[in-house]
């Protein structure tokens, strides 16, 4: 079983259940055909890991700022992954920036965690989002990756590979124990991954793919097929 960890209050889960629902049947089709489990971050912590004994852990995306969470409420998040080292793990877009606070040890220090952008928009630049940071450079779209060095997790896909992107934040600096596999010109880490744990963070949204851009596809097939050996 896959279990999805889905960053969303109560508030939020009207708005973003049927999105929960379309990424888990992509996990599902990568993955061979595991069930994947939609499971909402304030009800996950290593109780439910224990009973549940999934064979992968998925991080969502967020849809709202850091500064609008509790920093307390990711702490049980933070418990699974650094206790059942065993796990494999993919963090998506805001867990990866939420991977970064944990494993720089920001996350346990800070009394309320903050967005990280880019950058300011300059003058002349689209305004991606006028609903959501318009100062900020946003990318949103497909975008060419640059690689780092070659990695069986961009085996198949094309050159340059290309993924979906949705985000105005990034994670700053590359968190102790993790190498940089993929940049794109405004955002550095766009994929790491650990050196000794099964742990890939990207900020992009490999779930996020179409007919005519499916390096996505093939990204999380690979991912689940190095994991599920």
């Amino acid at each position: 079983m896959l279990v999805y960890v889905c960053f969303a209050y109560p508030d939020e889960w009207a708005n973003t259940v049927q999105h929960w629902t379309q990424s888990a049947l992509r996990f599902e089709e990568a993955s061979g055909g595991r069930w994947c489990l939609p499971v909402p971050f304030t009800r996950f912590d290593a109780d439910f890991v224990r009973k549940v004994q999934p064979e992968v852990l998925i991080l969502s995306g967020f849809g709202r700022s850091f500064q609008d969470f509790e920093v307390r409420d990711f702490y049980p998040v933070a418990e699974v992954v650094e206790t059942f080292t065993q796990i494999p793990v993919l963090a998506i877009c805001g867990s990866h920036q939420l991977l970064g606070f944990l494993f720089s040890g920001t996350l346990r220090q800070a009394d309320r965690l903050y967005d990280e952008p880019m950058r300011l928009r300059k003058s002349g630049e689209p305004i991606i989002n006028p609903d959501y940071q318009p100062d900020y450079f946003m990318e949103r779209g497909f975008y060419e990756l640059s690689l780092h060095e070659p990695d069986s997790l961009f085996e198949g896909c094309g050159s340059p590979s290309i993924l979906y992107e949705s985000h105005y934040c990034e994670v700053k600096k590359l968190p102790p124990g993790f190498k940089l596999l993929a940049s794109t010109p405004e955002c550095r880490i766009q994929a790491m991954r650990h050196v000794h744990r099964p742990i890939v963070s990207v900020q992009f949204h490999p779930e996020l793919y179409t007919d005519r851009f499916p390096d996505g596809r093939r990204f999380l097939q690979n991912f689940f097929q190095e994991m599920l050996k």
